[in-house]
Order: structure tokens, then C-alpha cells, then sequence
């Protein structure tokens, strides 16, 4: 006579179902889009002084931008207080690896945009940003080295993680950091190439299932930034090459929306803010022919970005935005 294996006993549900501490499953998928209503209000501030309009507008959104992600960013930092692992959780699904990203960068573009009021609270935020991010990189590898050969596959939130650094340089030459911004540069450059050309060649053995394809827009993101840095140092041929890149790229991404898009709204729509927002101030910078689409790329990031944010940021209270991406609880 054989027996059977006695059932896996499974606890009783809780009664009132247990509720999860003030920001404990506070998910990384809400920063990319509030780094792209940052870079929006530098974008906005920047036409309107190249049309010679009132600042104050501009201003007023990099205010909401700044608070909004220092509200996040407490709310984040309230869950790794709670428990430190959960940053190496989040960092296991993309996701989360892009959010925990946009987070440290979204300090950098807060300290260009805060330069203008207060030089020590900017060059702070710029510091702790270019520390944050440089932890999440090597804690990144770390895990990296750890995970199967089939999870360590090319995808373009390496360009967050690695690439990312760039976005402290416009706000290192608002504070007079020319250095600082020319190494930003020279160093973030080849890694942003190697993730272009690698991603280039799994593009061509496997196509990204349908959910994953938005994050694909961050690809555009590191060649709108080298553009506006390589104008901005005195590297104009360099910055009309880059802007010239990204507007193909752009032009790419928009003949493919509907292959791009197919899998319906989700969060990581929020992975077209950053980048559209990168893109407009790179042709604002760079000017002559590129100023009119520039202003025009400002404008449709004036409706789209905040419609996404509003979007991902509905679903953040209740929880149901971490369920959506596996977010980690503290």
C-alpha cells in the first residue's frame, strides 16, 4: 500500500486582509516618468528663452518636477530604510532596474534645473545622484554575475545604468564643473556605443515580446543627451552628429508605434518621457535648423508626458502599480 503525500498546508486568510506599511511597496516604475517631466521643464524653460517669452511658466513646472520627485524619492527611501534589501530585489526585473535608474538621474536633472536658485543645494543633489547611481551600478553587476547566462541579455536599461552619468553633465556646467562634464561625457560615451551595437545585433536573433518593446525608446535617450553635452562643451560637430542620431531614432520609433505599442498602456510606457523630453532640448540647444522642431517636440511633450505620468501615478496608491511590476515589498 503506498501513501500519499500529506497536502501542503496553506495559511488561513487574514481577516481584515494585512495591509502593507506606509510606502513599503512604493514600485521604481513611477521615476521614469517623472525624470521625464524634469527634463520637460528644462526643455520648456529653454524654448521659451529662445523665443524671447517669460520664463516663469517653465520655472513654476521645475518646481512641481523637483517636488514631485522628492516626494518619490522619500517614499523610496522610507521602504529601504524598512528593509535595504529590497534595492537588489527590484533590481532583478526591468522594471524596476529602469526605475531605480531614472531615480539617482532624476537627482542630477533636479540639480541642473535648482542651479539657477541655489549653487550648494544643486551641487549636493548633483553629488548624491552621481553616488547613488554609481552604487546601483556595481550593485547591477554584482547581480548580474550572479544570474543565469539567459538573464544576462542585452536590454536597453543598461543605458540607464551605465549611461545614465551623462545626465549630471548639463547640470555639472551649471555649476561651473566644465571638468566634471567633459569626463561625464568621454567616459559614458563608448558604453552607451557598446550597449548600442550589442542590442543592435539581439535586435537581429530575437525581436522583444510585445510588453517589453517601449523601453526600446531609451535608446534615443543617451544620443539626445550627447547632443546637447557636445554643444554645450564647444563640440558642434559632435552635437549636430548626436542630434542627427537621435532624430533617427526618433523617426524610427514613431514609423514603428504601432508594432512599439502593440501590447496596449501599460507602465513602461513611461519609458517615452525621458526621451522625448531629452530629444527636444537637444534640438533647442544645438539651434539653427533644428530650433522649430525642437519648440515643436516641447509642445508634444507638454501633452504626452504629463498624460503618462498621470497615468502611472493613479495606480500607485492600493498597490496595484507594484503588482503590475513585480515590485519588491519591504
Amino acid at each position: 500500500m503506498t501513501l500519499q503525500p500529506r497536502p501542503k498546508r496553506y495559511p488561513p486568510p487574514e481577516f481584515p486582509p494585512r495591509r502593507p506599511k506606509l510606502f513599503a511597496r512604493t514600485p521604481p516604475v513611477i521615476f521614469p516618468p517623472i525624470l521625464g517631466l524634469l527634463g520637460l521643464a528644462g526643455a520648456v524653460r529653454l524654448a521659451l528663452a529662445r523665443l524671447g517669452l517669460d520664463t516663469g511658466p517653465a520655472d513654476l513646472m521645475a518646481g512641481i518636477a523637483v517636488a514631485l520627485w522628492a516626494f518619490a524619492a522619500v517614499a523610496y527611501g522610507a521602504k529601504i530604510a524598512r528593509r535595504p534589501g529590497v534595492v537588489a530585489e527590484d533590481l532583478r526585473v526591468l522594471p524596476g532596474r529602469s526605475g531605480l535608474a531614472a531615480l539617482t538621474m532624476g537627482g542630477m536633472a533636479a540639480a541642473g534645473l535648482i542651479a539657477v536658485y541655489s549653487v550648494p543645494v544643486a551641487a549636493a543633489l548633483l553629488v548624491l545622484g552621481l553616488v547613488g547611481h554609481a552604487a546601483l551600478a556595481v550593485l547591477l553587476v554584482l547581480l548580474l554575475l550572479r544570474l543565469p547566462p539567459e538573464a544576462r541579455a542585452v536590454n536597453p536599461t543598461l543605458h540607464l545604468s551605465f549611461a545614465g552619468f551623462i545626465v549630471g553633465a548639463p547640470a555639472a556646467l551649471a555649476l561651473g564643473w566644465e571638468e566634471l562634464a567633459l569626463g561625464l561625457f568621454w567616459m559614458t560615451l563608448p558604453v552607451a556605443l557598446v550597449i548600442w551595437g550589442l542590442s543592435a545585433l539581439q535586435f537581429v536573433r530575437s525581436v522583444p515580446p510585445a510588453p517589453l518593446r517601449p523601453m526600446l525608446a531609451i535608446h534615443l535617450a543617451p544620443a539626445a543627451l550627447f547632443a546637447t553635452v557636445a554643444a554645450m562643451v564647444g563640440l558642434p560637430g559632435l552635437g549636430e552628429g548626436f542630434a542627427l542620431l537621435a532624430s533617427a531614432l526618433a523617426l524610427a520609433l514613431m514609423v514603428s508605434g504601432r508594432w512599439l505599442l502593440a501590447a496596449g498602456v501599460s507602465p513602461l510606457w513611461g519609458a517615452f518621457a525621458f526621451p522625448l523630453a531629452a530629444l527636444a532640448t537637444a534640438l533647442l540647444v544645438n539651434g539653427g535648423t533644428w530650433l522649430w522642431p525642437g519648440i515643436g517636440l516641447a509642445l508634444l511633450g507638454l501633452g504626452a508626458i504629463p498624460a503618462i505620468l498621470w497615468w502611472v501615478l493613479k495606480r500607485w496608491p492600493g498597490g496595484n502599480l507594484a503588482a503590475m511590476t513585480n515590485a519588491a515589498e519591504a
